[in-house]
């Protein structure tokens, strides 16, 4: 399994990357193993500021439906719209080509609360 150390991580398998004031989010190599095919991905919060914890959209696999939660406070800059014609690139690359938004993050503190790669592990059972 595969468990970026660069990458920060939540208890509900989102992995963050951070970049300046930008930061990219997705979900893990778990969480997609996990989940099994996606076949959609939702993401209608793009302009949006949302709380840390908040929804920002859904990831559809093919026997169930999953919440996307935002790691960190922020404004939606950018979804990877890429993802609404290739859905299957979240299961092929979930940390490349499979991520879903960008955030422009508006409370900088919050990553200080979020996993690394060790604590991640340990959520998981790894």
């Amino acid at each position: 399994m595969n468990i970026p150390s660069n990458l920060k991580y939540t208890k509900d398998h989102e992995w963050i990357s951070v970049e300046g004031d930008i930061a990219t989010v997705g979900i893990t190599d778990f969480a997609q193993g996990e989940l099994g095919d996606i076949v959609y991905v939702e993401v209608e919060t793009v302009d949006e500021t949302l709380d840390q914890e908040e929804v920002f959209g859904t990831v559809e696999a093919v026997k169930t439906v999953s919440d996307l939660f935002m790691p960190i406070s922020g404004e939606i800059v950018e979804f990877n719209e890429s993802l609404e014609q290739e859905p299957e690139k979240v299961n092929a690359d979930p940390y490349g080509d499979g991520w879903m938004i960008k955030i422009k993050i508006s409370k900088a503190e919050e990553l200080d609360g979020l996993l690394d790669d060790a604590g991640y592990k340990e959520v998981i059972g790894g």
